[in-house]
């Protein structure tokens, strides 16, 4: 997960495997402890992580940062690695309100430990992010600072309420590795490392194509699959929220993540906690947004097409301990508590900070869409236009045996991606500005505000963001996805009327651009997104149980009665 910069001596480090801490309730958790061969007292940095304490990631950035005179202590959660106990995952099984005394416990114990100056600061992309909140919430004496990057603050902002069947099925294999090593399974793999390596290069273009998947063998995720079973009926609940923690946050925290980061949406959790934390630090608490993916080792500015510069690489480890130099080591490298924003400006390619999260200032500017009714691929009529005028439906066959394909990372992770090679479908409608006069500065949340019909009782609706360059080349910046029956809310499933229009609304990612002068900005609208999301079948029928699939013929309208929009941020030049 790190950035793999050039490798420095690490001899100066001590590590003690495998190191024992006892919970309340006398389950054993192990951590690996890294720690600064000079002799002394130092603070203590934990993350806990059901992702194997002995793989590379930690394994790299655990001795960096006790280079840095932290001691580091980087824990298996319960059930995972080298630790005792049951595996509960965070979606809301009996087990996962263990996890937030297992942290409390764990920050205690961290403070503890031989050498420590009793000050403890948690850290964690992912899930362990997700850890450490709920470590957080719970309010340990011990704790001084928090760094959580890349996890969202609620479970139905990262999935829109659909299965994302590449991304959660590659994890749950993943996952199952060490789930196997522990039950015995005599099928491999048994290490998460190799497990990925299996998804990416054999099983990746077997298993996303399973039909239904409530026939997946036991073997695809071992003892984990009554869990797997579970999370496929509630995938659309709030199987997580953290927005319950926020006001019960007493530390200064950084929340980290990137544009194309598909929890990108954990800016609302720096949103959450600077408005509703305790109150004496508010101030101290500070957003990143980089020009990144999820994956911590795509922190840099070369993720896809476009070079966005050397300023744009950050190293993991570093960033995690200039945080928290200033809150444990007194070490001032950010004083400024009146502009705690600071986000990578694409096309700039430089960083800016702000006051607030949205800009103070913004604009939000409405492109209505617009067409003869024959926007279908990139060499029709759609446009995105300023003012709302009378125009054509466009009209689309939506076929679930041939959906179209996300343009994502090998490890299904959303990435910046050349568009192209979507170019020749007829089952995307293209929607797209001239070529602008002049640049715009886009930051800030972007929404979409759909008219559509089908003749499906259930359907999904699309979108995605592009920006177009001078040089032609087609990069996505934003998407969103509705399932038509949780249009209403996802505690309100209403099946459709055949071909009656409904409004759709996409809360889409968030962008960070300078369009410039001479480029395009370009919203594709369809109705499949795969495997980013499973395939809607278009049927009545529960998505994991059902093996039938229909096609569904779709209408997107744009005219006064139903203006379908895009809804953009526009910060003043």
């Amino acid at each position: 997960m790190s950035a793999r910069l050039e490798d420095t001596d690490v001899s100066s480090v001590i590590v003690e495997r495998n190191v024992p801490g006892h919970l309340r309730d006398g389950t054993v958790l192990r951590a690996d402890v890294f720690r600064p061969r000079t002799a002394g007292r130092y603070p203590v940095l934990l993350c806990r992580t059901p992702y194997e304490k002995s793989s590379g990631f930690f394994t790299f950035d655990a001795p960096r940062l006790a280079q840095r005179g932290y001691i580091v202590a980087v824990q298996d959660c319960r059930g995972r690695g080298q630790s005792d106990g049951d595996f509960q995952w965070t979606y809301g099984f009996p087990g996962s309100a263990q996890e937030k005394l297992d942290g409390y416990d764990s920050v205690e114990w961290a403070a503890n430990l031989s050498g420590s100056t009793g000050k403890v600061g948690l850290f964690g992309h992912s899930y362990s992010a997700g850890l450490a909140l709920d470590a957080a919430g719970m309010q340990p004496p011990s704790l001084t600072a928090l760094y959580p990057s890349g996890m969202t603050d609620t479970h139905t902002n990262m999935t829109f309420g659909i299965f994302e069947t590449g991304r959660r099925l590659q994890w749950v294999y993943g996952m199952a590795a060490d789930a196997r090593r522990r039950a015995g399974d005599p099928f491999q793999p048994h290490r998460r490392e190799l497990a990925d390596s299996y998804w990416e290069h054999v099983d990746r273009q077997k298993w996303i194509w399973q039909l239904p998947f409530e026939k997946l063998p036991y073997d695809f995720a071992s003892t984990l699959t009554p869990q797997l079973q579970t999370y496929f009926s509630e995938v659309h609940k709030e199987v997580w929220d953290l927005r319950p923690v926020h006001d019960k946050i007493e530390v200064p925290t950084l929340v980290a993540t990137g544009w194309w980061d598909r929890l990108v949406n954990c800016i609302n959790n720096y949103t959450g906690i600077a408005e509703k934390s305790f109150e004496p630090v508010r101030k101290q608490h500070r957003l990143v947004v980089g020009p990144w993916g999820h994956t911590t080792a795509e922190w840099n500015g070369q993720l896809g097409p476009r070079n966005y510069g050397a300023s744009a690489t950050v190293t993991y480890h570093e960033d995690v301990a200039n945080w928290f130099d200033l809150h444990m080591n007194g070490i001032d490298r950010d004083a400024d508590d009146d502009r705690p924003v600071t986000v990578f400006i694409l096309n700039d390619n430089r960083w800016a900070t702000f006051a607030s999260w949205p800009i103070d200032g913004t604009e939000y500017k409405q492109l209505f869409l617009a067409s003869g009714g024959k926007a279908n691929g990139v060499g029709g009529d759609g446009i995105l236009a300023e003012s709302l005028g009378s125009s054509e439906p466009d009209r689309f066959v939506y076929d679930p045996r041939d959906p179209v394909m996300s343009l994502m990372a090998l490890d299904s992770q959303a990435a910046p991606r050349d568009q192209s090679p979507l170019d020749r479908r007829q089952d995307i409608l293209v929607y797209q500005t001239p070529a602008l006069e002049k640049d715009m500065l886009c930051i800030g949340p972007v929404r979409c505000i759909l008219w559509a019909a089908s003749n499906a009782p259930d359907t999904d609706f699309t979108a995605k963001l592009n920006e177009v360059g001078p040089d032609g080349v087609a990069v996505n910046l934003s998407y969103g996805i509705v399932r038509a029956r949780y249009r209403n809310g996802f505690d309100k499933p209403v099946f459709l009327d055949s071909d009656a229009p409904e409004e759709y609304v996409f809360k889409m990612m968030p962008m960070g651009i300078r369009l410039r002068r001479g480029s395009r900005l370009r919203l594709d609208i369809s109705s499949s997104d795969f495997p980013n999301f499973d395939r809607n079948h278009n049927t009545k029928a529960d998505y994991w149980s059902d093996p039938e699939l229909k096609i569904a013929k779709q209408t997107v309208f744009h005219d006064s009665s139903m203006p379908s929009r895009l809804i953009i941020p526009v910060v003043p030049l």
